[in-house]
């Protein structure tokens, strides 16, 4: 089955817009699972004042936070992403630390509205591999990098060693309520740029040097059963789309098994530690 770039672009579009509230609810609990993967790419990227710092598909922006006051007085970040609606939870939540060097745009990465070399910066977590055209994408970085300037970005590794994942995909695929992971050929998704080699080959390919890779081990906590799944009907649209179009009876049968696939990373009074991985990257333009 052929890939329909555009057509992916505008479910895309649609999904974030609707997934944005999900993710502003449940931002406590994103940043504690993050936290690893958003300092590793700042001290990747080794903001210095006076910088101007870029984040890619930023969603709530806290990457680019932890950056704001690196630069300042005199740098600033900007936090982008395609969804007007994250920005709306990214300024929020800059309102709430009371960061003051910091800008909203709305960009789609695989063609950035800002001039050549423009930024010291970029910072893209967990945001090339849900793109139409990665490679497009990692162009247009490298080309609003200045000279010299930093990339640090994050991607999932693959499948099977992100159950928190995993698991309930494999739940709604042998239901038939989700077709196979393996999808058409560069398709994009979670896990499309999982795997040995895949990035480092495509930012050599935008013209990337001094390329660093290397895996960071997550663990996704909950304090019950509960609570997993219902974070996790917030942050996976598909999830949740797939989950609740089907009958109260077949929800609670999808959910009781859900918890028994999960057992093994159960804890004292219920509690869940699911493991993950992720792929970490920086390279210099």
């Amino acid at each position: 089955m052929s890939f329909d770039a555009n057509a992916y672009r505008e479910r895309s579009l649609e999904s974030w817009e609707e997934a944005a509230s999900g993710w502003v609810r449940r931002q406590a609990a994103l940043r504690e699972l993050a936290a690893p993967v958003s300092h590793w790419m700042i001290d990747a990227i080794q903001p210095q004042p006076g910088q101007r710092v870029l984040e890619l598909a930023a969603g709530l922006g806290e990457t680019a936070m932890l950056a704001a006051e690196l630069v300042a007085p005199l740098g600033g970040v900007v936090v982008s992403d395609q969804a007007e609606a994250m920005l709306v939870g990214a300024r929020e939540r800059a309102a709430e630390l009371g960061i003051a060097n910091v800008e909203f745009q709305v960009l789609n990465a695989e063609w950035i509205d800002l001039p050549l070399a423009s930024v010291d910066a970029v910072l893209c977590r967990w945001g090339y591999m849900l793109m139409a055209d990665p490679g497009a994408a990692l162009s247009e970085t490298r080309r609003v990098l200045r000279p010299g300037g930093r990339l640090a970005l994050a991607v999932w590794d693959e499948l099977a060693a992100n159950p928190w994942m995993s698991m309930p995909a494999q739940e709604l695929v042998e239901r038939g309520l989700a077709p196979p992971s393996a999808a058409a050929a560069g398709a994009p998704g979670p896990f499309a740029l999982a795997g040995d080699g895949l990035v480092g080959a495509l930012l050599a390919d935008a013209g990337f040097v001094d390329v660093e890779l290397d895996t960071l081990e997550l663990v996704r906590r909950h304090p019950s059963f509960e609570d997993f799944w219902e974070v996790t009907l917030d942050l996976s649209r598909s999830f949740h789309d797939a989950v609740l179009a089907c009958p109260a009876e077949q929800i609670a049968e999808i959910r009781g098994s859900l918890e028994r696939r999960l057992t093994p990373y159960s804890g004292p009074g219920g509690a869940l530690a699911v493991p993950g991985r992720t792929l970490v990257a920086a390279a210099r333009a």
